[in-house]
């Protein structure tokens, strides 16, 4: 089981959320450490994680398939206005030596303000996250992973926060919209789809022709019945 797949089902499963993506990173700048601070538990891995309760991902799959029907031209009346009444972004750790992780600070999405992608004309894993009363800078482990979680954090800000939503900048434009994994996995659907209605369509084109085939043999029996009773009769006679 992947870290970020035991995450999900430790720390957000029991609470009936889904975790709907995360980032492993580590600090750019070393935290500042009171000076009786004392006792640390050693080297850990830090996620940043965002998730929502089940409500919100009901709401997400329906957005999904009513944005696939937008592409194969059908349509849905599956979607639904309803916004889900809890979305986070949790800080979840995992110290050296143990296989549990450990949920730490945690923020409502309405409390996030800015997220800066640093640079926006180069693949960069650098990104900062400004909340009402908290600012972190982080490198992800991958800047493709970065870019998959600002794709997921930023379609689900405007999707469902409808008052003072956080300011992305210096982002790069396959964040903010275009070939984002949001249309590639509603170009999965909607391939997926078509294939299925494509073989179902041949399917019932062999059944029509089977059907045919089948009627046919009946008529060439009933006649070839008819013949040999008629001879029959014939040589009785």
């Amino acid at each position: 089981m992947s870290a970020k797949s035991a995450i999900s089902k430790e720390i957000f499963a029991p609470l009936d959320e889904r975790m709907l993506g995360a980032v492993q990173v580590k600090r750019r700048t070393k935290k500042k450490i009171p000076f009786l601070a004392t006792g640390g538990q050693g080297e850990y891995l830090t996620y940043i994680c965002l998730s929502g309760n089940e409500n919100q991902i009901f709401t997400l799959l329906k957005w999904l398939l009513f944005y696939t029907s937008q592409f194969s031209g059908g349509s849905y009346s599956f979607l639904t206005n309803k916004k889900p009444t809890q979305a986070s972004i949790t800080k979840v750790k995992q110290f050296e030596g143990s296989t549990s992780f450990v949920r730490r600070s945690q923020w409502m999405l309405e409390q996030l303000r800015q997220v800066n992608g640093i640079d926006p004309n180069r693949d960069s894993a650098e990104f900062d996250l400004l909340f009402e009363n908290a600012f972190d800078q982080w490198v992800a482990s991958t800047a493709s992973e970065k870019c998959t979680f600002f794709q997921i954090l930023h379609h689900t800000c405007q999707r469902y926060l409808t008052d003072r939503k956080p300011e992305f900048i210096n982002c790069q434009s396959k964040i903010m919209g275009g070939n984002s994994i949001l249309h590639s996995a509603a170009d999965s659907v909607t391939s997926a789809v078509q294939k299925a209605s494509q073989a179902l369509n041949e399917r019932g084109e062999r059944l029509g022709r089977a059907e045919e085939k089948t009627e046919d043999m009946k008529n060439s029996a009933q006649q070839f019945a008819e013949t040999a009773h008629k001879l029959a009769m014939k040589h009785k006679c």
